[in-house]
């Protein structure tokens, strides 16, 4: 428990900086330069860019080279005796290269750290991506939201098998951002299955399925509630083995309050509160939004855009995806009442 709380205050305090140095910059910085890393670049955005913290991969120079002794003689003196001088030699080797090196862990391959670089060609493709909530069935005393949003295992099993019939292949958000930007090759039916707020039953129920298949899909957490060991939510170690397999994990706020209308302190707590919260837990970094309840502004999409987040996804109904509003990517709800068929209909919809 102390070790836990430890953890949550020192990220408490990273927040704290990293925020102050970017409403600062945000306030301040009109800087036109051009943006040189990869995954700036994918973004031209007339807001100010939000500096995250330093790479944890990069290790800083300690001590500079060792020295070797050599001769350097002054302009003669009265007695015409030469002074001894530490003269650095370049070829002369660190000392810590003597002792091991660390090295990093990588960054799984299927969660790359760059956004693809566009290539300048405007593009729309139809690309359905499912939006699911709870795994399970619905306690007795469930309210309609909770039966609207609940799919069985055993129906979902269903959706699964039918999608794999109809020659279905789940790809992930990487993958379709990557198609969108420069044109990389999807196959001939994608479909991306999307979990919106992290609930336990993802992992009990679905993830088993998934994997089962050979299928992959992306769970939107929200980052407190696992924080705060909510019951019916994931835990870290959950997505830990999720993520080992292939399900990707990604940001639905800190707390599932809607970020329309709120102001640049708030959507920055709620941006680079998530995202290292994430990347501090799982050692990879979130690239993807969910806006709680589908709510979200202008200001949001640019804050978010700002933080380098990739792409984000609404509760707008549709499959066909533009690369010129990458954060207003539509979806296909799926309901208790979708059956296999349905499921089908909707996937096959152009819309």
């Amino acid at each position: 428990m102390m070790r836990a709380m430890l953890r949550l205050t020192l990220r408490s305090v990273c927040y704290c900086s990293v925020a102050v140095w970017v409403i600062l910059g945000l306030a301040g910085c009109q800087s036109s330069e051009a943006l040189t890393s990869p995954q700036q670049g994918m973004f031209a955005s007339p807001v100010e860019t939000i500096s995250s913290t330093a790479s944890p991969t990069a290790t800083p120079s300690l001590m500079s080279p060792a020295a070797t002794w050599t001769t350097v003689p002054e302009p003669p003196l009265i007695d015409e005796t030469p002074t001894v001088f530490a003269v650095p030699s370049p070829t002369a080797p660190s000392l810590f290269a003597l002792l091991p090196t660390p090295t990093p862990t990588p960054e799984p391959t299927q969660f790359p750290a760059y956004a693809p670089t566009p290539d300048g060609i405007v593009r729309t493709l139809r690309v359905p991506i499912l939006m699911y909530h709870y795994l399970s069935e619905p306690p007795p005393d469930a309210d309609i939201y909770r039966r609207d949003l609940s799919v069985s295992p055993t129906l979902f099993a269903e959706h699964l098998d039918r999608m794999l019939a109809e020659g279905y292949v789940t790809v992930s958000l990487y993958q379709v951002i990557d198609a969108l930007q420069r044109g990389a090759p999807l196959p001939d039916r994608p479909v991306v299955i999307t979990f919106d707020d992290g609930y336990r039953d993802n992992y009990e129920n679905a993830f088993p399925l998934l994997r089962e298949r050979g299928m992959v899909a992306t769970i939107f957490v929200i980052t407190d509630f696992i924080d705060e060991q909510r019951p019916a939510y994931l835990t870290w170690d959950m997505a830990r083995e999720m993520l080992a397999a292939g399900i990707s994990i990604e940001s639905h706020g800190r707390n599932h309050v809607s970020l329309a209308g709120k102001d640049d302190d708030y959507l920055i707590w709620q941006a680079l509160g998530s995202l290292e919260t994430i990347e501090y837990e799982l050692g990879v970094r979130p690239r993807f939004i969910s806006y709680p309840a589908g709510e979200y502004d202008r200001r949001t999409i640019e804050i978010f855009q700002s933080a380098h987040y990739w792409a984000g996804v609404t509760t707008r109904q549709g499959a066909t995806l533009d690369n010129q509003r990458l954060f207003e990517l539509p979806r296909v709800r799926v309901r208790n009442t979708t059956t296999a068929d349905e499921l089908i209909r909707l996937l096959s919809l152009d819309w």
